[in-house]
């Protein structure tokens, strides 16, 4: 049997490859968008990709299933468990509890594990040519290395009510019912690292056991005390902001994400091209370098969305294709650099760049306003605005500031003075510059804080120090 772990860095998510050499037939569980890399994987072992499916309707990033499943003609799976308000909208193969897969000699079988979401799978996977039992387990949003899928999502960010306790005790339930009742030797592959909002406190190992958890995870205590209210209270507890744009990932998983296909080059433009474009306000802008180089100064109008690396984070917290049409034009040094940077964007379902420019000389430009922290006490501020997330304030924060997240600022503008300067900051000032930049397109008067946080605890330090 083959298992492969495909890991995005950018959104901490794990997709998983299951092969049977001896028949030469792949499975792949939880794809992200962009599926050349569970292609190439195929054609390097040999194997022809007959099975897709997912353990549930995913928030943090729009599913590559569909496509991967029209890419290839692979069978697609999807849950046909959980309530009526989340049920799959488009056509599969539902899978209930205890249904299985078969992949030449291993099977794959669901369980249904409610409490992240209501339809939540499980993959247990039993390789027939070396064991008759399962030994892998491939736990979605279930179980993480150290922690749990949080079941506030549907409350957070897709309109529900009070959800987050039913799901809190349905997670309860499936520990003690699905995964306690697993031996401790199953190894355990979770769908999220370290960095995802999927949960507060997820390890950064790849895998885990059954048996690990079972001792050594906080929750644990809880269930051997069989202390259901105790278990709710502690999950639920400190769960970390959720970025708005979970909302439409939930939307767009459960109805089916457009299947877009093989994608066209993208065009290198000229100068006059994008000028041209941007003057007409047919295009947006996308400086994609860091901070510190975009506060020097960039094209006025731009998006700060730096990568590739965290542009699906970030693109999602700047860019809302419900709202917004036009197409987006990337400072990218070459066509290779603005491939990559659009397949982030595709995994967070912005499908709308249309080509790239290798520098921003000859276009308008402009230079960000900022503010020194030595200056913030006699600013005459309409608001000072913390875009950290509410644990990170909680901890500390500017005396005064109010706090909403930068993955969150889009879709609560009605939080904002419409007039008067807003002074921003996060926590170093990369996450302060991607909703800045929103923020100026949507009109605000945007001021940024030099250095955000760090820069201001560091400069009330040096205050101290003298003032002694």
């Amino acid at each position: 049997m083959l298992l492969e772990r495909i890991y995005d860095e950018d959104l901490a998510q794990a997709s998983y490859f299951i092969g049977c050499q001896a028949k030469g037939e792949a499975v792949v569980v939880d794809a992200r968008r962009d599926i050349t890399e569970y292609l190439e994987l195929a054609a390097r072992h040999g194997m022809t990709i007959t099975a897709v499916t997912e353990t549930h309707i995913h928030a943090d990033y729009l599913s590559g299933s569909r496509e991967l499943a029209a890419a290839t003609g692979a069978q697609l799976y999807v849950s046909g468990d959980g309530d009526a308000d989340w049920q799959y909208g488009f056509e599969a193969t539902r899978l209930h509890d205890g249904d299985t897969i078969t992949i030449g000699n291993i099977t794959i079988q669901a369980r249904h594990t409610p409490g992240h979401t209501p339809e939540h799978l499980v993959f247990l996977v039993t390789d027939g040519a070396f064991a008759d039992e399962p030994g892998y387990l491939l736990s979605g949003d279930f179980v993480f290395a150290g922690d749990l899928g949080r079941p506030d999502l549907l409350d957070e960010a897709a309109g529900g009510v009070d959800t987050r306790f039913g799901g809190a005790k349905q997670l309860f339930s499936s520990l003690k019912t699905v995964f306690l009742e697993l031996p401790d030797h199953v190894q355990v592959f979770p769908a999220h690292g370290a960095g995802s909002a999927c949960g507060k406190a997820l390890g950064a190992l790849p895998s885990t056991t059954v048996g690990y958890e079972r001792n050594f995870a906080w929750w644990a205590p809880y269930l051997r005390n069989d202390d259901e209210q105790g278990f709710v209270d502690e999950l639920l507890d400190g769960q970390p902001d959720a970025h708005a744009y979970f909302g439409r990932m939930k939307r767009e998983n459960r109805d089916g994400p457009r299947i877009h296909g093989e994608l066209p080059e993208l065009r290198r433009m000229s100068t006059d091209e994008v000028e041209k474009a941007l003057l007409a306000d047919e295009a947006i802008f996308v400086d994609t370098r860091p901070n510190t180089e975009v506060h020097a100064g960039t094209v006025a109008g731009s998006l700060n969305i730096p990568g590739p690396d965290k542009a699906a984070t970030y693109g999602g917290w700047a860019y809302d294709p419900e709202r917004e049409s036009r197409g987006l034009i990337l400072l990218a040094p070459d066509q290779q650099t603005a491939a990559d940077f659009r397949d982030h964007l595709l995994r967070v379902g912005i499908d709308t760049v249309i080509g790239f420019t290798p520098d921003i000389d000859g276009l308008p430009s402009t230079v960000p306003a900022m503010i020194a922290p030595s200056e913030l006490d006699s600013f005459d501020a309409a608001l000072v605005l913390d875009v950290r997330n509410k644990t990170e304030h909680a901890d500390g924060h500017i005396p005064g500031s109010s706090q909403l997240s930068a993955g969150r600022v889009l879709w609560n503008l009605d939080q904002l003075p419409q007039d008067g300067p807003i002074v921003t900051y996060c926590q170093s000032g990369v996450r302060n510059s991607v909703a800045a930049s929103a923020l100026r397109r949507e009109g605000y008067d945007i001021v940024e804080l030099e250095g955000s946080y760090a820069g201001w605890s560091a400069w009330q330090a040096e205050s101290a120090e003298a003032a002694r």
